[in-house]
């Protein structure tokens, strides 16, 4: 069994290391035992991505969660957001076996109650974490008082697809050509099914289901693995782009010029159109994204939340405030009518369904959303994340035009400009991410700021 420290494997959201020194069988087993001991569930649904390590880990986790006698249904080979899929319509408890954009070596686990609720730091993951522990010190434990469950295999794909396309008409939009980069992840074995029969010339790259990603990482937030979609969008002549992680829930856009376009606005976008059907609902925006989201959600009439970036808190304030609709900067995307769970698919979309719904080209029907100038995210490392954030309170504090805010890391705000400063939960980095009214003084703000993170 992989000697783990399970302080480093469990993050805030999921469980995530290296195959097999953090995560191996072994481990997968016990938290198998334990997802289903503090879920108390009758049965779950486990799935999971194309890295090589993946099938052996999920045959692991099934097998603990029947020695507890939980029944085990295995949807094998799936996108994150078909495994929210199978929780939502099923009914049941989750778990995906997928390192999202992480590099080869490494696998996770992703886990969700019934309904595609999330498990995270306060949601029950130090529970697990807990049982997980005591496992290793004892074993894993006897059902003598329960049979051992069954497992079983389900094929969730076809329904997945079909549930997506009813919640966006594209039936009436004008043919439309569309490059998708897979990365070689899963959007390769999801993508043809949901687009199969739309109006829609798609010119796939990469999707060969290869786990150790051959062509480029599996991170489109990261602009140079952009590049080759942006390429293959201007020699196709194609009015759109679409880069998927390596575990699909995430989605990136490309206009017909071959320019990325900020996740915050498509989240405008998609908000517009979400408020279009249910007007004067909240839609809720991590800290990060640009001013112009929550500016176009109190335009078409909708009440905007601000809240912390990650996917457990946007998921908790979308069941708590009812939201029809949530976005975050790292091109997570969250739907009332998806269980309040993040679906880059369902996005995209969107997108489609307003590019075709008109003559426009996109990057027109997206001027009105891209109102300022953002950095994107920036990362340092650091060796005191708590000293250089509070550098960066210090370096603005004497300004009287200044506020700041500490919901989630430090946010400095003025009426031209803002950033925050976070630190990452995983790595020894901080995150930087500005945006401003004008070019110029984004660069001026980003640059003065990184100077002071990076100061020895």
């Amino acid at each position: 069994m992989a000697d783990a420290d399970l302080s480093q494997l469990v993050k805030a959201y999921d469980v995530r290391g290296v195959y097999p020194d953090q995560l191996d069988e072994g481990l997968a087993e016990l938290f198998g035992a334990a997802f289903a001991e503090v879920t108390g569930a009758h049965e779950i649904v486990v799935g999971h991505d194309m890295r090589p390590s993946s099938p052996a880990l999920v045959e692991s986790f099934a097998r603990g969660a029947a020695a507890r006698g939980t029944d085990a249904t295995i949807i094998g080979l799936c996108s994150t957001d078909q495994l929210y899929y199978a929780s939502g319509a099923l009914g049941l408890p989750g778990a995906m076996f997928t390192a999202s954009h992480n590099p080869a070596r490494y696998n996770g686990i992703k886990m969700c109650r019934a309904g595609a609720a999330p498990v995270g730091q306060d949601t029950g993951l130090m529970e697990i974490r807990t049982r997980v522990e005591e496992m290793l010190a004892t074993g894993l434990p006897d059902a003598a008082d329960a049979a051992t469950g069954r497992v079983t295999t389900k094929d969730t794909l076809a329904p997945y697809a079909a549930y997506l396309r009813g919640l966006v008409d594209l039936t009436a939009i004008r043919p439309l050509k569309v490059v998708v980069d897979a990365g070689n992840g899963m959007a390769g074995h999801t993508v043809p099914t949901v687009f199969e029969g739309l109006p829609l010339d798609v010119v796939p790259m990469y999707f060969e289901l290869d786990g150790t990603f051959p062509n480029h990482e599996a991170n489109p937030l990261d602009p140079k693995n952009l590049v080759d979609l942006q390429a293959r969008v201007l020699a196709e002549g194609a009015d759109l782009g679409l880069a998927f992680d390596g575990d699909a829930d995430r989605c990136f856009v490309v206009d017909e010029r071959g320019r990325g376009v900020s996740p915050s606005a498509i989240t405008a976008l998609v908000a517009a159109r979400e408020l279009a059907g249910h007007p004067g609902a909240t839609v809720i925006h991590n800290l990060i994204t640009s001013w112009s989201v929550p500016e176009v959600v109190r335009e078409h009439g909708g009440v905007p939340v601000r809240t912390r970036v990650g996917h457990s808190f946007i998921k908790q304030e979308m069941a708590r405030t009812g939201a029809i609709f949530g976005g975050e900067h790292s091109a997570h995307y969250y739907f009332k009518d998806f269980w309040n769970a993040d679906t880059g698919m369902l996005a995209a979309l969107h997108v489609l369904a307003a590019l075709g719904g008109g003559p426009a080209p996109l990057s027109t029907l997206l001027s009105e959303y891209q109102r300022y100038t953002g950095s994107g995210e920036i990362n340092s490392t650091v060796t005191d994340q708590r000293a250089r954030t509070e550098a960066v309170r210090e370096l603005y504090a004497r300004r009287d035009d200044v506020t700041f805010d500490d919901l989630d890391g430090l946010t400095v705000t003025t009426k031209d400009w803002w950033l925050n400063v976070r630190p990452s939960n995983t790595e020894p980095l901080l995150r930087l991410n500005v945006e401003a009214r004008e070019a110029e003084t984004m660069a001026a703000v980003r640059d003065e700021a990184l100077r002071t993170i990076r100061a020895r």
